[in-house]
């Protein structure tokens, strides 16, 4: 994307807001001399290249716009007749960060830098953590979502109810409760991910830059579109485990735990990724709880 930019002075509104421009002074003969028309072209262009220089910008130049970048084959979803593959393996784009806390959370991020912004809400009457992102996905060896965090050390155990509010969404979009090293799209991590259609694993990237692997795990009514109420991630030294409350009974670890270290601070928190590249979905996370320790998912 191109950005044309103005000097304050220079710009169209800051003419029309009156700011002064630089003086410019023409020097008139006293006596005409006699010019051929070429000389007299020769010398207008140079007057008017003269004149729009000092105004920085060209007689051509059209006015600043802003689109959507355009989405790169490889980031499409799979579907009946295109294959979703690995980005190039030097793509990258740098993740947009904002320190404003939010709840319980440090600051956000669009991990990845989706084509299309993110953005997420509080409702501090409901506890209710609102996620809105596009993004291709949260796998292979880079990913796009945004991310609500928080900077820890130590063992960590992290929570939540999720949920999707438009029940028309991709089925492949995913809520995730995630701990990542750093906030690059390819960094290391490890996460439970809630999709759309039911399907719950326990993913996770082993270094920065590698391909994810996953353990998956699907409930009985998970393709009829039954969702498990709440989910959690314990991190127990270099031991992550995942956990699940199908129905509202107490919280049980689901599946076997897997070794991935993390060098302390890390980040933790929770996320959204639409697994449409430029197309913003919705996903609710109510009753987060985090606590800086092991064996405290509830």
């Amino acid at each position: 994307m191109r950005y044309h930019s103005y000097c304050k002075g220079h710009s169209p509104a800051g003419i029309a807001r009156g700011y002064t421009l630089p003086l410019i002074k023409f020097w008139a003969m006293r006596k005409p001399l006699p010019f051929c028309t070429s000389e007299i072209a020769l010398r207008y262009s140079v007057i008017t290249l003269f004149v729009f220089s000092a105004l920085n910008f060209s007689p051509a130049q059209a006015p600043a716009s802003f689109s959507t970048p355009a989405v790169p084959d490889w980031a499409q979803p799979g579907s009946a007749t295109h294959t979703q593959v690995p980005p190039p393996a030097d793509f990258h784009r740098a993740s947009r960060t904002f320190a404003t806390p939010i709840g319980i959370f440090d600051g956000q991020s669009d991990i990845g830098a989706a084509v299309v912004p993110g953005s997420a809400g509080y409702d501090t009457a409901t506890g209710q953590y609102t996620i809105h992102s596009a993004g291709y996905n949260i796998w292979y060896q880079r990913d796009e979502f945004r991310y609500l965090w928080k900077k820890m050390s130590g063992d960590v155990s992290l929570a939540a109810d999720a949920s999707f509010p438009d029940p028309k969404g991709y089925g492949d979009r995913k809520v995730v409760l995630i701990i990542r090293q750093s906030l690059d799209d390819d960094s290391a991590e490890a996460m439970i991910g809630e999709h759309g259609v039911g399907m719950i694993h326990l993913a996770y990237r082993p270094q920065q830059g590698a391909q994810m692997q996953d353990l998956q795990y699907r409930f009985g009514g998970g393709l009829n579109g039954i969702l498990a109420k709440r989910i959690g991630i314990e991190k127990h030294g270099d031991s992550i485990a995942i956990f699940v409350s199908v129905k509202g009974e107490p919280m049980h670890q689901f599946g076997p735990p897997i070794t991935q270290h993390f060098s302390e601070p890390f980040y933790v928190g929770i996320g959204f990724c639409s697994h449409l590249p430029a197309t913003v979905d919705t996903g609710a996370l109510t009753d987060v709880t985090l606590e800086n320790s092991a064996g405290r998912v509830r």
